[in-house]
């Protein structure tokens, strides 16, 4: 039996996710598929303590990376907007190293660094040369009419989505990047 659950997690919430995967697994129901921006699958099993992590990462060798995890212990279970999942029986990691994809803190460092650079920096850009500018026309009158309205309207609720969203990731992001470099 399979089931479709929407759940939404920001790119800063990748370890809220990884520990949402792992409780739904114990549950009774392990992920098949993630579709974005927040749906997935899952399918009734066994409840099992599994491991979920994920990787953000342009593999071009994708093969030959999940070869080597797969030497590990872990299972690749798919990709979404570029995150990669992957799981491992906890009963198989007998020290918390082996519950981990990376295993030093640099290389989780890295992982946020890239973060960074390829989610936050195009939502940034995004933000100051589309969102910013088609607000403040908003806000000085240049939208008219009905359709005006709406479009103007939109951009508003862009404009605070996306403020919200840079702080939270932002902040969030920078919090596990220093957790990582100490």
């Amino acid at each position: 039996m399979n089931k479709t659950v929407t759940k939404f997690f920001t790119i800063a919430d990748y370890e809220e996710e990884e520990k949402w995967l792992r409780d739904q697994h114990r549950n009774g129901w392990k992920v098949i598929k993630m579709t974005a921006p927040c749906f997935y699958t899952f399918e009734s099993c066994e409840p099992e303590d599994m491991i979920y992590r994920l990787d953000f990462r342009d593999i071009e060798k994708m093969d030959e990376y999940e070869n080597m995890l797969k030497d590990f212990g872990w299972e690749y279970i798919g990709q979404c907007v570029g995150w990669q999942y992957f799981r491992k029986p906890a009963c198989e990691t007998e020290t918390q190293e082996e519950g981990e994809l990376f295993s030093d803190n640099a290389s989780k460092a890295e992982l946020v660094s890239n973060v960074i650079t390829t989610r936050m920096a195009p939502i940034c850009l995004i933000f100051l040369c589309c969102v910013i500018p088609n607000f403040m026309r908003f806000m000085k009158g240049d939208f008219v009419g009905p359709l005006g309205m709406i479009l103007g309207l939109f951009f508003a609720v862009m404009f605070v989505v996306y403020v919200y969203l840079i702080i939270y990731c932002g902040t969030k992001l920078k919090k596990i990047k220093k957790r990582y470099e100490d």
